[in-house]
């Protein structure tokens, strides 16, 4: 990879610098283990640095090729899969999800309980592709404690790690919905679902998609749904915040996220958190939307469409969004991305448009369509309270000098 002077693209090295600076205080403080970073403007990589460990038992030290587990940065992958078969007229946007997963058809809403058990109605209006992309069909994830189809979801099929993706998404069906389709937002398995209709409408295995379609034609070696042997000494360990002391300690699972072994081949890839990847593969990745939809002469997909997906698709009166007690302000959500709409109201540096999305282990990524800039931050920290994302934002745009 490539890295240019930053004054080139009119950004400052001096003030890129701090960004080390400030990710290896957290470093230095025992907080967080190690990070990879990575900040490019007019498709240039101005900073690239690895910091700490990706094993910190072992004083394994953090390279730029380490591959971490991305979560639900694996969302906007697989919403760009979806809609690279909607631009060859595969499904419209307002159809049915029960066109091609007929099991969705019969999902009734939750509406509450009486003496005789769960109140259900029938879903109005049904549930639509676009329902899904935006996180509005009614469905949930099983770490939202506000409701008993969590509970539910807990104690589901979405949990196995022998079923099939069929099995589990056909499966998941069979529960209830949270609310009517398009009536709220709620953060869920949603983009799970995506991830079958690709199976479905492409006939082939959703992990071969994106093999063939996506990282093969990005060059995104490293991007996959397990880690195979060889690449297993690059691997980063998975690390859990500690909110009493602001330390960190190997994470072995939880409620809201289970363990997952990525060493073995996945039964059922999960469209809405399943990948691993560097971050030279994601740069690709996000060079390619920064370039409206093209990289290398390559054309994931269309210009228009890309413009669609990075809009807010959000009807005003669902905003602000959450996600459990994290409110959103400034934010609405695209066909598989959050949009900032008022960069004024999100409490960071940031520009009107610009788009991204996070993962759980607090990886993070955006799109600046206005500034033509791109920054990526890799860690392994599962329930972060510390303001990595923020930080690494912020020290990013200070460094605009031009």
């Amino acid at each position: 990879m490539n890295v240019i002077a930053p004054e080139v693209v009119g950004m400052s090295a001096e003030r890129l610098g701090r960004i080390n600076s400030k990710l290896q205080q957290y470093v230095d403080e025992c907080k967080v283990a190690g990070f990879v970073t990575l900040v490019a403007r007019d498709a240039e990589v101005v900073h690239s640095q690895a910091c700490g460990y990706r094993d910190a038992e072992s004083r394994l030290p953090m390279t730029k090729d380490t591959i971490f587990r991305i979560y639900s940065m694996t969302k906007p992958i697989t919403s760009v899969a979806l809609m690279m078969l909607h631009e060859e007229g595969k499904f419209q946007l307002v159809e049915p999800v029960s066109r091609y997963i007929s099991a969705y058809g019969s999902a009734k809403v939750l509406t509450g309980f009486d003496y005789m058990g769960p109140r259900l109605q029938a879903q109005n209006p049904p549930m639509t592709i676009q329902h899904l992309l935006t996180h509005t069909a009614g469905l949930s994830y099983g770490f939202h404690y506000d409701s008993p189809i969590d509970d539910m979801y807990r104690d589901s099929i979405f949990r196995s790690e022998t079923a099939s993706l069929e099995e589990k998404i056909i499966g998941m069906a069979a529960l209830p919905l949270r609310f009517q389709p398009g009536s709220a937002w709620c953060y869920s398995i949603a983009t799970d679902v995506c991830g079958y209709l690709v199976q479905v409408l492409a006939d082939m295995p959703f992990e071969d998609f994106l093999a063939e379609r996506i990282f093969k034609p990005l060059g995104m070696t490293d991007t996959a749904f397990h880690v195979t042997p060889d690449k297993l000494n690059r691997f980063a360990k998975l690390y859990q915040h500690n909110i009493q002391d602001g330390s960190f300690h190997e994470y072995k699972g939880s409620p809201h996220i289970p363990y997952h072994d990525y060493t073995k081949p996945a039964n059922a890839p999960s469209g809405g958190g399943g990948l691993v990847s560097t971050i030279s593969d994601y740069w690709r990745f996000a060079a390619m939307l920064l370039n409206e939809g093209e990289l290398n002469d390559v054309r994931i997909i269309g210009r228009k469409t890309l413009e669609f997906m990075t809009r807010n698709h959000i009807k005003p009166d669902l905003l602000p969004l959450a996600i459990g007690f994290a409110n959103m302000p400034g934010r609405g959500f695209g066909l598989g991305f959050d949009v900032i709409m008022d960069a004024a109201q999100t409490g960071v540096l940031n520009s009107d448009g610009n788009y991204g999305w996070s993962g759980a282990a607090a990886t993070n990524f955006w799109v600046d369509p206005q500034e033509q800039l791109v920054g990526i931050i890799m860690t392994q920290l599962m329930d972060n309270m510390l303001p990595l994302q923020q930080d690494f934002r912020t020290l990013s745009y200070q460094a605009l000098i031009d």
